[in-house]
Formats: structure tokens, sequence, C-alpha cells
């Protein structure tokens, strides 16, 4: 088969597209031929290399995969050869206490397509026979491909970790990323009034496409004031945070007293200076969270084939420009997802 491959850690410029073998499944997995596999930061964070981190190479990234089943392990009755599937990118044990109890992306052992394990920057990738689920029909293959990651991430932090209620103020980072653009849909979905930043007036207006009430374009305003401005001063009763050091201080005093702040990520940077004063004064609560359930994937999908949560896809390259695909996230010039197409 053909992928897009690295054999060292580097910029966008160590990719390869060559041929490989073709990946040999297991009795419990299956395996997909790829029809579109969409970018996460994490495929960044893998090809520049993470500290402790050892990745078996040469690497295939690509966590978020729609295709059709080529083949099925011996174990696995619940899925057929040339079914249409999308897969849950989280790959867990199926048997620890974690596992059993439905919160999976909690398990001790959890990886995620592409990360340690090849993913789908190629045309065949092999996954575990639990973590391919039906593409609905009203899906084109880049929309398929282009949800798993950041929709259950968006639901695990929107609806599992900080619980949004009707009426609440949100405040969304970075509306043109992927998971922005799902988490200002799902916050309008639990009725909540969504507050987003980006870095220009054209992500911003796109952003008010899929709900947002208020935007604000963070490299000309003072978005904390402006944050306060738009609440009568009072603050966010949740706040979406995955870009990390650039913005963590300006979202612990953009919430309000009791308010929320759930971060499942840092693209900015690590290293987020917080004033705890500002934690135990105002009764703030900080959480924590990371992908999500099985699940909650399929609870978020219900609502995908109702069409309240749409696929944002950017634009679609072929596999042979991964290349390209990486520098266009690196440079922030996509709104939603880029996708990849053998």
């Amino acid at each position: 088969m053909r992928a897009s491959i690295f054999r060292n850690h580097g910029g966008p410029e160590v990719f390869e597209y060559v041929e490989v073998l073709d990946p040999r499944i297991r009795a419990n997995e299956v395996l997909v031929e790829v029809k579109a596999c969409a970018l996460n930061h994490l495929d960044i964070f893998v090809r520049n290399g993470l500290p402790g981190i050892e990745i078996s190479l040469p690497h295939i990234l690509g966590n978020d995969v729609a295709g059709v089943v080529r083949e099925v392990g011996e174990l696995v009755s619940w899925v057929k050869t040339g079914e249409e599937v999308m897969v849950h990118p989280g790959v867990s044990c199926g048997h620890c206490e974690a596992c059993l109890s439905g919160v999976d992306n909690l398990c001790r052992e959890y990886d995620i397509i592409g990360y340690r394990r090849d993913g789908g920057y190629a045309e065949l990738v092999a996954v575990p026979g639990v973590n391919v689920f039906p593409k609905p029909t009203t899906l084109g293959w880049e929309e398929a491909a282009a949800l798993p990651l950041v929709t259950v991430t968006a639901w695990h932090m929107l609806v599992t970790r900080a619980g949004v209620q009707p009426g609440e103020n949100v405040l969304v980072h970075a509306a043109g990323s992927g998971v922005g653009s799902i988490a200002i849909q799902i916050a309008k979905l639990r009725g909540a009034r969504v507050i987003t930043t980006a870095s220009s007036d054209e992500k911003l207006a796109k952003a008010r496409e899929l709900g947002a009430d208020e935007t604000i374009n963070y490299t000309s305003e003072d978005w904390p004031k402006e944050v306060k401005r738009l609440t009568d001063r009072r603050g966010v009763d949740v706040v979406v945070e995955h870009t990390g050091s650039a913005t963590w201080a300006g979202s612990i005093s953009s919430l309000k007293n009791n308010g929320r702040l759930v971060t499942c990520g840092a693209t900015s940077g690590y290293d987020a200076h917080t004033d705890l004063r500002q934690v135990f004064y105002r009764h703030l609560t900080i959480l924590g969270s990371f992908m999500g359930s099985k699940a909650e994937l399929l609870q978020a999908m219900r609502f995908v084939r109702d069409g309240k949560i749409c696929a944002v896809v950017d634009r679609v390259l072929p596999l042979s420009e991964a290349r390209q695909a990486h520098e266009l996230i690196e440079n922030r010039a996509q709104f939603g997802k880029v996708v990849l197409r053998p």
C-alpha cells in the first residue's frame, strides 16, 4: 500500500510518500480501507517528537479515519466486509476497571490510533473491531473523518465534565480549530450563549455561522476585558480551554464566581501560570478532560445524524500532500479540519 510516513522526527519536510507493507490484523481487529483521514494537533506533536514517548519509526500518523472494512478478524462478529465505517480513535484494554465502568478513556493502557500505533495516513489501517461503528449514510467520507476525535473530545468537555446548562455563558477559544468548531455547536445544543475567539474576522464570521452569539478577535482586542463587557462584568460560567499558556491566565480571569474551566490541551505551551487566589477566593473549578469514551461518541453521533452537529471541513488534500496539510495546521491557516484522501 501507499502511505505518508516519517523516518525521523522533525518538521513537515520529514514526510515521505512511499510504498509500505500492508498491515496484518489480529483476531480482534479489522482492516479498513481508508477513504479519508483528518488531521489533529496530536499529529504535529508526534511528528515533532514528545519527550519521554518512544514511537517506533518509521511511523504512520492519523487519528481520524473513515473507510470500508476489507478484512475481519475471527473474533469480530459485529461488522462485515464491505461495510462503511467510522473509527473511534481511542484504544483501550477492554478489561480493566475503567474500561468495564464505561470510562475507557481513563484506561492505563490507553492509546490513540496514529499516536504510538500506525494510523490513517495510508491506504489501509488495522484497528480493533470494537473501535468501528457504522458511518451515517448522510455523511461524505471527508465529513465522517472530520468528526470522531474532536467530537468525542468536545462532548466529554462540555457535557460530561463541565455539565453545561441552558442559559449559561460559555467561552470557546480558537473557533477555527477542530475542537473549537465542534464545541461551539455542542454548547449551543446545550442551550448556552456562546462567546468565541479567533485570529481573523473571516474566522469569526464562520463561527457565527456555526451558532456563536458573540465573537472576539483576540489579535486586535483585549479579549478578557471584552468577555467581561459582553457579560456585564460578571464573567462566563464555563471556559473551553485547549490552547494553554497563551490564554490560560485570561481564561481564569474571564470566569464568574463559581465558574468552571475545562481543559483538554495546550497547543500554545504547557507552562501556564495560575494565581491560586483567583481559584479559592472565587470558588473556581478547574477540570481536566482527556478524549472521551466510546459510549460518549455514540451519544454525540445521534445529533450528527439529526444534523445538529455538523462536520467542519476546511479543505481536502491528497494523501501525498501530508507536508502541506501539516504546514496549514501549524500556520493556523484553516477553519475546521484538514482532511487527507488516499
